[in-house]
C-alpha cells in the first residue's frame, strides 16, 4: 500500500518566525511554506537544484519594501533573498536556499508609455513577449531578443542583461534601460537614471544610502578606469557582473547606476520597475536561409556574412535541425527549410536584413545571393540557400530557432545535452577555430553535443550531452568547465557571454583578477553589506567570509538518481523534463498548459508537475516501495482497503502527507495533453497523472464526481433509453443543487432528443450487422464508412454525428453506425487504471474486428478518437491491434488526395467567411488538422480561417466540476470570449464537442462542427 510521505526539508525555525511576523503586517502578497511550493522553484532552466525556505509572492513594490525592512531586524538579518522572474536562467542565477520572491506571478503591469518621447514604464514581471505584444499597435518593439521571449520576464532580463539575435544592431538590454525603480536590502527603494558626474560628486558627499553607492562607484569607475579598459575584452557581449566599463560614460561625464544594477543577477538590488527605449518595428524583413555541407562550413562562412550589413545572423547544426524534424514545430518550417538535391546539410545560418521597404533590401539582399551562387558553384561549404520576405513563415522560422533550447533535451538517451559552458563569446573572427578547438576538447571524452547560437556576436551554445544521474560524469562536467575557461581565454573572450554567472560565480575572481574582483566586492558591500540579496553569485561583500558558489553545487541529478533506473524508464516524461519552461508560454492563444496560465502557479505547470512527480518517486523509494509492484497490485476494493482509507482519512499525521501535494497540482490539470506535443520534451502529465491518481485513491477515498465521470460512458447509454424523462430531472434547479452539493458537479449537460439510434432510423441508414459484412467481398465493402460512437457526440451531441453521415451518403459511399462501446478515456483521466484496461481491451478487440473487415472508421470526438491511438498502446502494449480510428477530417482529406472524393451534386453558393476554433488536443497533436479543415472546405467551395485560441476551458467533463468552475470560465474569458467577440454566430465552426458545450454554456452561442456546414454546402 502507497505508505505517507512526509517532506524531507522543513522549513528553518528562522523562517517560519519569519513568514509568520510577515503575514501580521501590511503585506498583500502571498507567502507560501509548503513543501510543493518550494519545489517549484527549487530548480530553473540549469542542471542545478536549491530548495529554498519560503515563496513569497509580492503585489507591488510597497510590498518588498516590507519584506526587506522586516528582514533588516536584528532578529532577521540572517535571512536571504533571491528574486525570480520566468525561471529560466541556465546557471541557477535564481536559485536560493533562502526565500525567493516571485515578481512573475502580480508585478505585470505594464504602467505607462510614452510614443512622442519613445519610452514604456513596467512592472519587472512582464513577459517579453508580453511587452512586444502590447507595443506592435504603436510601431514599437523592445528589441533585446531572447530565445525564452515567451515566459521570460523583464526583471530577469535586466538582473542578467539578457540579450540574443539581432544584439550587433540592438545591442544588450542594458542599451535600452533608461531608469530603474529598484528596493535595497535594506528596504529603502531608490531610482536611478543617468546623471552628470557633477551631481554624482555633490550625492556621494550626504551620509546617505545612495551617497555611500555613489561614492565607491566613483572611485572604482574612476580611478580604476585604466584598469577595466585593459582587463575587459572588447566584445559585444560585455557581461561582466555588474558592468564597471559602463557605468560611467567615455567622457567621464554622466553616470548610471542603472548600469550596475543592469546585469548584477539580483545580487544587488530588487528591481521593480524600469524606464525603456522603444525600437520602431521595421517595415520590411528579408530573411535567407543558407545550407551547408558541413558545421565548420557554417562557421567559417559566417564573417563574409557579417561583413554583409545583416541584422543578424543565426547558426543550427545538423543535431539541432534532426531534432527540429522529429518535432510538431518541423510542421511550420518544412517547405522554408528544404533539402538540397543530393547534398548532407550539415548547418544552417540563417542571415537577416531589416529596413524600410523590401525594396530598400533589395540590393543587399541580391549582393549577398549572388555572392552565395559563387560559393555553390565554387564549393566553399554552401550547398543552397532560400530566401523570404514573409513576415508570417520568418516568425515560424524564428519559433523554430527558439524551441532549439528545450529541442536538444529530446535526445534519446540518459545521456542529455547540458548548460553549463554553452555562452561562450569570442571574438567572431576566431569563432571557427575556437569552435574546432571546443569540439576537440568534447570529442576527447566522446561526448555528443549540439551547438546553435549568434556566430554574429561570437556567442555560440555548445551543449555536451552527459548523464547527471552518473557522478563520474559529474566529474567530467567540471573537467569540461575548466578547461572551457581556459579555451575562451586563450581566444580572448569570455565565458559567460550571455547566460550570466549564476554557480560559475566561482571563476569571477580569476577572470577579473584580485584587484577589480575586490572593486566589484567593495560595490556589493555598499549595496548589501549583510550579505542578503543572491549571496554567492557574482561577489561576496569584501569583508565577508562567506563562499562564492560553484560548479560543484547540488544539481538535480544528485536527487534522480535516488530513483531505480527502471522506475526512471517507466515515467521517462516525468523524469526527463529540462526545465525549459516552455508551459510558461504566456500567450493566452496558446494551447499549451492552461492551467498554468490561469493559476500562474508554477506547480500547475508540466513542469511543476513533473518535479513534483520526481521528488514523489523519490521519497517513494526512500521509503522502500517498489511503485512499479505497487501499480501492478492495485485491483478493485476489499473490506481490509476500505477500512484503511477510513482509517487514512481519520489520522491526523496523514493530513502532512506529501501525496496530498502532489494531488492538488495534479487535480488541477485539464488533460488537454498539449503539453505531449508542445514541450520540447514531450512531458505527459495526462499519463503520469493518472498513474499517479491510481495509486493515490489506493490509500486515499475518491470524491464522488470521479466515480462519475468514470461511470459516464456506462450511464449514458441507459439514460438515452428515457431522454426526455432524464432532461426533466438534469434540468432542473433542485437537482443542480443536489449535484452541486453532493457530487462537486455543475450545469449538467441534457441528452439529444431525438437520440442517434432515432435520427439513423429516420435517414434509413443501414444497420450494422458484422457477419454481414463479413461475408462482402472486399469491393462490396469498399463504398462504406464505419462510424465509431463516443460518449459525447452520440448521447449529448447527435445531430453532428447525424449530419456526418448524411454528408458521407451524399459524397456516395455508405455510412454505417457501429454499436457504442465504451473508449475508456474518462476512466484514464480519473486514473481508473485496472478499469481502463480492461475497457481498452475489450473495445480493441472489438474494433480489431472491424479492422479485418478494411472498411474506414471514423470518430468525431478528438481526444477519444486520440486515445486509441495513444493511451490504447500505452497500456496494451502489442495487444492494442492495428485498427485505426480516424477523425472526419482524416479521412476527406485522404479521400481528396486519392481523388476518392468527387463532388457530383451542385454546390451551394455560400459567401461566409467561416472562423475555425479547433480543438487543443486535435490541433497540437495533429499539426496539421487545422490547415487541413481549411483546404477541406476550399474543395467545398467554402471560405475558412483559422482562429488563434488557447483552451476553451471545457476540456472533457472538467468544466463541470464545480471545484474547477472559476478556472474554467476564466479561461474561456482569456482567449476564446474575445474571439468570439469579433465574428458573427453563423461564421463560427468548433471541431471539439467539449468547446462546443463550454461556447453554448457560457458563450450563448449554438455553433457548428465543420461537416455540419460541409452537409449543408452539398444540393
Amino acid at each position: 500500500m502507497l505508505p505517507r510521505l512526509d517532506p524531507q526539508e522543513l522549513v528553518a525555525p528562522l523562517y517560519q518566525d519569519y513568514a509568520k511576523t510577515l503575514s501580521l503586517l501590511n503585506f498583500t502578497g502571498d507567502i507560501s511554506t509548503s513543501y510543493g511550493a518550494r519545489l517549484a522553484v527549487a530548480t530553473d532552466n540549469s542542471i542545478y537544484q536549491q530548495l529554498p525556505q519560503l515563496v513569497i509572492h509580492p503585489r507591488c513594490q510597497h510590498d518588498i519594501q516590507i519584506i526587506t525592512e522586516l528582514a533588516s531586524q536584528d532578529k532577521f538579518q540572517e535571512i536571504k533573498f533571491s528574486a525570480r522572474g520566468g525561471g529560466t536562467g541556465t546557471n541557477g542565477q535564481s536559485l536560493t536556499p533562502g526565500i525567493i520572491v516571485d515578481l512573475s506571478k502580480y508585478m505585470n503591469r505594464i504602467l505607462e508609455i510614452n510614443v512622442e518621447e519613445n519610452w514604456v514604464k513596467v512592472e519587472a514581471g512582464v513577459v517579453k513577449d508580453q511587452l512586444n505584444d502590447f507595443l506592435r499597435p504603436h510601431g514599437f518593439f523592445f528589441s533585446p531578443d531572447l530565445s525564452t521571449s515567451n515566459r521570460a520576464t523583464i526583471g530577469g532580463m535586466i538582473n542578467t542583461d539578457a540579450s540574443g539575435q539581432g544584439s550587433l544592431v540592438y545591442g544588450k538590454t542594458s542599451d535600452h534601460v533608461l531608469g530603474l525603480t529598484s528596493v535595497l536590502a535594506n528596504g529603502e527603494a531608490i531610482s536611478t537614471a543617468p546623471m552628470s558626474v557633477a551631481h554624482t560628486v555633490e550625492l556621494a558627499t550626504e551620509n546617505t544610502t545612495l551617497g555611500r553607492i555613489l561614492k565607491q562607484v566613483l572611485a572604482t569607475s574612476v580611478d580604476k578606469r585604466d584598469k577595466i579598459l585593459n582587463k575587459f575584452p572588447r566584445l559585444n557581449r560585455f557581461l561582466t557582473g555588474y558592468d564597471l566599463e559602463h557605468v560611467i560614460s567615455d567622457d567621464l561625464q554622466t553616470l548610471d547606476l542603472s548600469r550596475l544594477i543592469t546585469g548584477s543577477e539580483g545580487s544587488l538590488a530588487f528591481v521593480c520597475e524600469a524606464k525603456l527605449n522603444l525600437t520602431p518595428i521595421s517595415k520590411a524583413k528579408t530573411l535567407i536561409n543558407i545550407k551547408y555541407d558541413s558545421f565548420d562550413s557554417a562557421l567559417r562562412h559566417s564573417p563574409t556574412l557579417v561583413a554583409a550589413n545583416a541584422t543578424s545572423v543565426e547558426t543550427i547544426d545538423s543535431k539541432v535541425l534532426n531534432l527540429a524534424k522529429q518535432d510538431i514545430v518541423w510542421h511550420s518550417v518544412s517547405e522554408l527549410i528544404t533539402d538540397v538535391e543530393d547534398k548532407v546539410m550539415d548547418g544552417i545560418n540563417i542571415v537577416e536584413y531589416n529596413g524600410e521597404s523590401p525594396e530598400a533590401l533589395a540590393r543587399e539582399i541580391k549582393l549577398l545571393t549572388t555572392q552565395l551562387d559563387k560559393d555553390i558553384v565554387n564549393e566553399t561549404g554552401v550547398i543552397g540557400y532560400q530566401v523570404t520576405s514573409d513576415l508570417a513563415s520568418i516568425d515560424k522560422l524564428y519559433a523554430m530557432r527558439k524551441k532549439a533550447v528545450g529541442l536538444l533535451g529530446n535526445t534519446k538517451g540518459s545521456q542529455k545535452p547540458l548548460a553549463f559552458a554553452e555562452d561562450t563569446a569570442v571574438p567572431p573572427e576566431n569563432l571557427a577555430d575556437f569552435i574546432a578547438e571546443f569540439r576537440e576538447l568534447l570529442d576527447s571524452y566522446q561526448l555528443h553535443y549540439g551547438m546553435f547560437g549568434h556566430v554574429d556576436a561570437g556567442v555560440l551554445h555548445v551543449r555536451p550531452a552527459l548523464d547527471m544521474c552518473d557522478p563520474e560524469q559529474e566529474v567530467i562536467m567540471r573537467e569540461i568547465s575548466d578547461k572551457v575557461v581556459a579555451l575562451t581565454a586563450k581566444y580572448g573572450g569570455l565565458m559567460w557571454g550571455e547566460h550570466g554567472k549564476g554557480y560559475r560565480s566561482e571563476y569571477s575572481p580569476e577572470f577579473f583578477g584580485e584587484e577589480l574582483f575586490n572593486e566589484l566586492r567593495k560595490i556589493k558591500t555598499v549595496f548589501d553589506p549583510l550579505n542578503k540579496m543572491n549571496p554567492g553569485k557574482i561577489c561576496t561583500p569584501i569583508e565577508s567570509t562567506e563562499q562564492l558558489v560553484s560548479v560543484d553545487a547540488v544539481k538535480r541529478g544528485t536527487f534522480d538518481r535516488q530513483i531505480p533506473i527502471e522506475v526512471k524508464d517507466s515515467f521517462k516524461s516525468a523524469l526527463e523534463c529540462n526545465g525549459n519552461g516552455l508551459c510558461f508560454n504566456y500567450d493566452a492563444n496558446s494551447p499549451m498548459c492552461p492551467s498554468s496560465k490561469i493559476t500562474r502557479d508554477r506547480r500547475h505547470s508540466p513542469k511543476g508537475r513533473a518535479g513534483l512527480m520526481r521528488e514523489w518517486l523519490r521519497l517513494l523509494e526512500n521509503k522502500g516501495v517498489d511503485i512499479l509492484s505497487l501499480e501492478k497490485n492495485i485491483n478493485g476494493w476489499s473490506v481490509k482497503q476500505l477500512l484503511n482509507k477510513v482509517k487514512n482519512k481519520l489520522g491526523k499525521a496523514n493530513q502532512q502527507d506529501f501525496s496530498h501535494e502532489v494531488m492538488d497540482a495534479m487535480s488541477g490539470c485539464l488533460a488537454c495533453k498539449a503539453c505531449a506535443s508542445q514541450c520540447p520534451i514531450k512531458v505527459d502529465v495526462p499519463d503520469f497523472r493518472a498513474r499517479f491518481l491510481n495509486v493515490y485513491h489506493s490509500r486515499y477515498f475518491r470524491p464522488l464526481k470521479d466515480h462519475l465521470v468514470a461511470n459516464v460512458e456506462q450511464l449514458a447509454p441507459i439514460m438515452a433509453k428515457a431522454p426526455n424523462f432524464v432532461n426533466l430531472v438534469l434540468d432542473n434547479k433542485l437537482y443542480e443543487n443536489v449535484s452541486k452539493a453532493t457530487i462537486g458537479y455543475v450545469d449538467t449537460p441534457l441528452l439529444s432528443v431525438p437520440t442517434l439510434k432515432i435520427r439513423t432510423e429516420r435517414n434509413g441508414f443501414e444497420r450494422f450487422d458484422l457477419e454481414r459484412f463479413k461475408a462482402l467481398s472486399a469491393e462490396q465493402r469498399a463504398p462504406y464508412v464505419l462510424i465509431v460512437q463516443d460518449p459525447f457526440t452520440s448521447f449529448y451531441d447527435a445531430g453532428v454525428v447525424e449530419k456526418l453521415m448524411q454528408l458521407i451518403d451524399k459524397l456516395g459511399f455508405k455510412p454505417v453506425l457501429v454499436p457504442f462501446k465504451p473508449n475508456g478515456k474518462p476512466q484514464h483521466v480519473k486514473g481508473f487504471l485496472t478499469r481502463f484496461a480492461k475497457t481498452a481491451k475489450n473495445t480493441a478487440d472489438f474494433l480489431n474486428q472491424l479492422h479485418e473487415l478494411a472498411i474506414p472508421m471514423i470518430g468525431m470526438d478528438a481526444s477519444l478518437a486520440l486515445c486509441y491511438r495513444d493511451e490504447y498502446k500505452q497500456i496494451l502494449g502489442s495487444e492494442r491491434g492495428d485498427f485505426t480510428v480516424l477523425l472526419a477530417h482524416e479521412w476527406l482529406i485522404s479521400m481528396i488526395d486519392h481523388n476518392k472524393l468527387e463532388i457530383e451534386q451542385k454546390l451551394l453558393e455560400d459567401n461566409t467567411d467561416y472562423q475555425l476554433f479547433a480543438h487543443c488536443t486535435e490541433k497540437t497533436a495533429l499539426a496539421g488538422s487545422e490547415q487541413e479543415w481549411v483546404n477541406i472546405f476550399n474543395y467545398f467551395g467554402l471560405r475558412l480561417n483559422k482562429v488563434s485560441v488557447g483552451c476553451c476551458g471545457m476540456a472533457g467533463t472538467y468544466g463541470h466540476e464545480h471545484v474547477n468552475l472559476a478556472n474554467s470560465k476564466g479561461l474561456f474569458e482569456l482567449s476564446w470570449q474575445p474571439k468570439l467577440a469579433k465574428v458573427k454566430e453563423e461564421q463560427v465552426v468548433v471541431t471539439g464537442y467539449s468547446c462546443r458545450s463550454q461556447v453554448k454554456r457560457l458563450g450563448h452561442l449554438k455553433t457548428k462542427h465543420p461537416v455540419e456546414v460541409l452537409v449543408a454546402s452539398l444540393a
